[in-house]
């Protein structure tokens, strides 16, 4: 809404707020339940304010830099992508002198709240943020960029764990790798709204590149994640809570595919945003579940 209002009359906070997608919370909703996941396996229950607090805020912050670097690499880009157009960046509201150091004060603030767990966690924030500000550089030569988002997307699964534990485990590595496929899902289905800007000014993307089957591998991600995730928490017997969680995401990975089949720009955006209801259903039976244990 903001963006139809003119540059001379929009503040730098209103300006500041877009670059970081305030108003689109599904970008960090999507980050936010796949860690809150670890949190409770690895602390078996609630972990406690502080964490919960640190988590919570951390992926918020973090998503907010990443935007910023994204914005700044594709500055060129967006310009001739109809959705990006009018990003602040791009359209000169902001220079990249005044977004980087946003980024950088969101990133400090976020790595001040890992300095407040162990420090293994803290060992693991900093190839986190060397993933974020490389990743918007691999969809100029990667031919599935959204691989390298999982990985630095995937981070606050290694650092849950590392903070309540002091390890990462075998049981953290199967989540990670769930939450691979699941990056890849639904960051395929925004890629396709974008597809056919993509295409004419040579950005590399996954729904690019597997083409008419980029449908298929769109739910075959979905269900790979899906899969791994029952096969990894089934041990921790969490009962009907946790399955009923994983009942309801099994039911909207088949809602995602009526959107996405017809592969309009509509249809595969509304899959995107709505994406993160996944993990929240799968977070909700976890957390239940280890509630009335």
């Amino acid at each position: 809404m903001s963006a139809s209002i003119p540059a001379s009359q929009r503040s730098k906070l209103s300006l500041y707020l877009d670059l970081i997608r305030f108003d689109r919370p599904a970008g960090w909703l999507v980050l936010v339940w796949p860690t809150l996941v670890a949190l409770w396996v690895a602390s078996k229950g609630f972990p406690g304010w502080h964490l919960l607090v640190v988590f919570v805020l951390g992926t918020v912050l973090m998503r907010s830099a990443g935007c910023t670097i994204n914005d700044i690499a594709d500055r060129d880009f967006d310009k001739h992508v109809k959705r990006t157009t009018q990003r602040p960046i791009t359209s000169g509201q902001i220079s990249v002198k005044e977004a980087a150091m946003v980024g950088l004060v969101l990133t400090l603030v976020a790595f001040g709240l890992v300095l407040s767990t162990r420090w293994e966690a803290v060992a693991w924030s900093v190839p986190a943020v060397l993933f974020t500000i490389l990743y918007p550089f691999t969809k100029r030569f990667f031919a599935m960029p959204q691989a390298f988002l999982g990985i630095a997307f995937n981070f606050g699964i290694v650092i849950a764990f590392a903070a309540v534990t002091g390890e990462v485990n075998a049981t953290a590595w199967t989540l990670w790798l769930a939450n691979m496929f699941l990056v890849l899902a639904y960051d395929t289905e925004y890629a396709m709204v974008d597809r056919d800007d993509d295409l004419k000014i040579g950005m590399k993307t996954s729904a690019i590149t597997l083409g008419r089957f980029d449908v298929a591998g769109v739910m075959g991600f979905f269900v790979l994640c899906w899969a791994l995730i029952a096969w990894v928490l089934a041990p921790y017997q969490l009962g009907l809570p946790f399955w009923l969680g994983m009942a309801v995401a099994a039911a909207q990975i088949a809602w995602h595919f009526t959107l996405i089949r017809h592969r309009t720009r509509e249809g595969c955006f509304v899959a995107f945003s709505k994406s993160h209801w996944i993990g929240a259903s799968i977070f909700a039976g976890v957390a239940l579940g280890f509630a009335l244990k």
